[in-house]
């Protein structure tokens, strides 16, 4: 009995599998220094760790009151340190098969918690972690939203940088129309009308005239910075108590699942908006590969040409997509009026609808991962809040600016080159 002997292809795949492109090393040679240089910063925060770090399970208004668990700040946080530094060094050297993933995955995990240990460490408060994952969910609501938004615009081929724009009419138009009609449902549907108003603009300009789409973007949230501004001025202002006096959305909670201890409210005693925002991710990902419209969708993004062939109206497509990029846009700019206040300001949005382009970009375009990036950097802002809270020595300018920092360092060095739907931002015509 004879065996075959192995071809030229055969001995060489084995190779062409371990091949790493230029791109990829790069990556990984970012992502490995950035590991190691947090490890690094651990262990320089060793010179100002004393005490024991204290951290509250629950909150003082929680039913069910679980214990505060305290440990040695110094000890954690070395330890801390190490890991991050042979996780950096074990993410340089490309360990085989998933353990680089698993090697940033620890890096990641343990500078969070070295950093926490070291802010808390010796200070009069506890760190609220319920707090803080609850939080986490609040301020990523609105990204989660923006980011489904340019996964839809994006992935039909229309580069949507106006998300900001959009949030902020959005944003307006609850607040007058909860203000005069004190509904709701009512303020909610004037968002996402005022959305796919924005939307319809870059749609018009970006698919039937062909405008730059990056240029549209940015001309589209000067055009809301504008609009809202002057109204504001005009017409909220002087009659505040009458036309900026929404409702406040209030927190759902959910029966049996919200008494759960330390998971119940925080997962499941959100308020609507932040429901709709865990919903809208599966809706769109079912849409988007799992129906003949996503798929429509992709095929317009990636060859339009192909997709005009087979009979895809491409305007179309790109048209729909884009009006329910606005649905989303519309919601998530009406969490800054309703989800506190009830009332609102210029500039509200305070660059979120940027933060959400950059989730979408660091999530591949893809609703999931976009998602995750959202709660990524509602994380950072809801720790820079609670760190402030626990009085730490780092200067309260530095934390403000902790979740921008987070995202560029996370855009340029963890997530690597990303390749966007191949006709992105190119305009189609027959």
């Amino acid at each position: 009995m004879t065996t075959a002997e192995p071809t030229v292809t055969d001995l060489a795949l084995p190779t062409a599998q371990r091949a790493e492109s230029p791109a990829k090393r790069r990556q990984r040679y970012s992502a490995g220094v950035l590991i190691i240089l947090a490890g690094a910063l651990l262990l320089f925060f060793l010179f100002s760790t004393q005490g024991s770090a204290r951290f509250a399970l629950s909150n003082a208004f929680d039913a069910v009151q679980l214990p505060t668990l305290a440990v040695p700040g110094f000890a954690t946080v070395a330890v801390c340190g190490v890991l991050c530094l042979l996780a950096g060094v074990g993410y340089l050297i490309k360990l085989p098969g998933r353990w680089p993933t698993v090697a940033g995955a620890v890096g990641g995990l343990t500078f969070v918690i070295g950093f926490l240990a070291w802010a808390a460490a010796g200070r009069d408060l506890p760190f609220p972690v319920s707090n803080q994952f609850a939080g986490t969910l609040t301020v990523a609501t609105p990204l989660i939203f923006g980011a489904l938004c340019g996964v839809l615009c994006e992935r039909a081929g229309v580069v949507n940088v106006s998300i900001e724009g959009q949030f902020l009419v959005a944003a307006f138009a609850a607040a007058i129309v909860g203000s005069v009609t004190g509904s709701v449902p009512a303020a909610l549907f004037a968002a996402v009308l005022a959305g796919m108003a924005m939307a319809a603009l870059l749609a018009l300009f970006a698919i039937k005239y062909l405008v730059n789409q990056v240029v549209l973007g940015v001309v589209l949230n000067l055009l809301a910075i504008g609009i809202t501004g002057f109204l504001f001025d005009q017409l909220v202002e002087p009659a505040s108590a009458e036309f900026n006096s929404a409702p406040v959305l209030e927190k759902i909670a959910i029966p049996g699942l919200s008494s759960i201890p330390f998971f119940g409210p925080v997962l499941f005693e959100q308020t609507i908006l932040a429901y709709l925002a865990g919903v809208s991710v599966l809706v769109v990902w079912f849409v988007l590969f799992k129906t003949s419209w996503g798929l429509r969708i992709r095929s317009v993004g990636e060859h339009p040409k192909a997709a005009d062939t087979v009979g895809i109206s491409v305007i179309g497509v790109r048209w729909s997509a884009v009006l329910a990029g606005g649905v989303f846009a519309g919601l998530g700019g009406a969490f800054f009026t309703l989800s506190a206040t009830g009332a609102f300001s210029k500039e509200l949005t305070v660059g979120n609808g940027f933060i959400a382009l950059a989730a979408l970009i660091m999530g591949r375009w893809h609703p999931g991962w976009g998602a995750i990036m959202a709660l990524f950097f509602g994380f950072v802002t809801q720790m820079a809040s609670q760190m402030q809270s626990l009085s730490t020595p780092v200067p309260s300018q530095f934390l403000l600016m902790l979740p921008y920092l987070a995202t560029v360092i996370a855009v340029a060095g963890l997530v690597g080159r990303v390749r966007a739907p191949a006709a992105d931002g190119l305009p189609y015509e027959k």
